[in-house]
């Protein structure tokens, strides 16, 4: 079996289109690059990157399927480090999208908010605050760590 290389790119379901693309462009950078138009000519996709390249995204109309995993957070997005962590802070605050206060998560430090849809958005740190949380519900812990 070929190696994988990576994640080419995320679909996310939205309700409206036009709305979710301007959302993610003004929070992501998202610039679409492709249009997809259904057999009735309609488009109801769009497909591009985000982050200048570092991640491809895709928005597909499906209101029914937006709506069933609205409060999931299928997507985690990266950061390096906690002050980048508290730029995004101030990204979200200029763009008035509420947010959760910098929590102290699993590994790292995490931001949450939701896109228009009610997606939760979860930006985890890379640096490691190196806090033990293994024996606290809802937190992670090393498999094989049962405790």
């Amino acid at each position: 079996m070929a190696q994988l290389r990576g994640i080419r790119g995320v679909k996310i379901p939205v309700t409206d289109l036009a709305r979710s693309t301007a959302w993610y462009r003004d929070v992501f950078g998202f610039e679409p690059e492709w249009e997809f138009a259904d057999e009735d000519g309609v488009v109801r996709g769009v497909a591009g990157y985000v982050g200048g390249g570092v991640a491809g995204l895709s928005l597909r109309e499906n209101p029914e399927k937006a709506r069933a995993i609205a409060g999931f957070d299928p997507v985690n997005w990266g950061v390096a480090t906690r002050q980048d962590l508290g730029e995004w802070i101030a990204h979200l605050d200029g763009l008035g999208i509420p947010h959760s206060p910098e929590i102290e998560a699993s590994i790292g430090w995490l931001l949450v908010f939701t896109d228009p849809d009610g997606l939760e958005i979860h930006l985890y740190t890379d640096e490691s605050h190196g806090v033990d949380h293994g024996a606290r519900p809802g937190y992670g812990r090393r498999v094989g760590m049962a405790g």
